[in-house]
């Protein structure tokens, strides 16, 4: 009877092994499914221009800045003020009195800057977008409806339409030992050739509290991520990070 037992515990387990990683393995993103189109809307920015002249999404990154400093000039004066230098910010934008905002950098229709934003330039941020208190952005692009309402920081990053960044939660810009960001996939890495580049969000991600992503993070759209995790690699969307090697498909 014990014997009988022991069998049908162990065989249990090797088919929840199996059953484990059956879902981890969908929950790896491919190459493909990191590609401009499949990641983001691009529906829902007005810098699309740029995602539809690369491939990949962090080969966006280098060219941030000059693409503000031209599309800026081409924006209405009676939409936009251009209150400093290299800044246009849309007259329905909200922005309060202890904000920071340096060039280059444009801030989209219904948008809100908060209390003691820290926006240090290269930043191109959509309607309707949160950039919240003590929030610090740098070389970024805001699909529109983005929140980063919290003490978050964003640096050399994407961030797609209604993502979502939880209080604390960070984007991690620079390896620890300074060398150049490469991109796991479950078919093989991507170099990039990029020694600063943070995360790629799809649309309607949502980062949980106290979150930190680790350079050359890439997450599909509607993907959940637990609070207080570490990512890093790339996950697919539909998905729910709970932790390092632990990522469910969401039903």
């Amino acid at each position: 009877m014990l014997k009988l037992l022991s069998l049908s515990r162990d065989r249990y387990w090797l088919n929840n092994k199996k059953t484990i990683k059956k879902r981890q393995k969908k929950t790896e993103m491919k190459k493909q499914d990191a590609v401009n189109v499949k990641l983001y809307d691009l529906t829902h920015t007005e810098a699309a221009k740029l995602f539809e002249e690369t491939e990949y999404p962090w080969e966006v990154l280098p060219l941030i800045k000059e693409f503000i400093l031209e599309y800026g000039k081409s924006l209405s004066q009676k939409e936009y003020e251009h209150p400093a230098e290299d800044v246009w910010i849309h007259k329905s934008a909200k922005v309060f009195p202890s904000a920071y905002i340096a060039g280059p950098c444009i801030i989209g229709e219904d948008t809100e800057v908060r209390h003691c934003a820290f926006i240090r330039g290269s930043a191109f941020i959509g309607k309707g977008c949160v950039v919240g208190n003590s929030t610090e952005l740098k070389n970024v692009i805001l699909f529109d409806k983005v929140q980063v309402p919290h003490y978050n920081y964003v640096g050399d990053s994407i961030l797609g339409y209604k993502a979502h960044m939880g209080a604390g939660s960070i984007t991690s810009n620079v390896k620890s030992d300074k060398a150049l960001v490469k991109v796991h996939f479950e078919d093989g890495d991507i170099e990039t050739g990029l020694k600063k580049f943070g995360a790629m969000l799809g649309s309607s991600v949502e980062i949980g509290c106290g979150s930190v992503l680790n350079p050359g993070t890439v997450i599909g759209s509607n993907t959940n991520v637990y609070p207080l995790s570490s990512v890093r690699n790339a996950i697919s969307a539909d998905s729910v990070y709970k932790k390092q090697g632990e990522v469910a498909e969401k039903r």
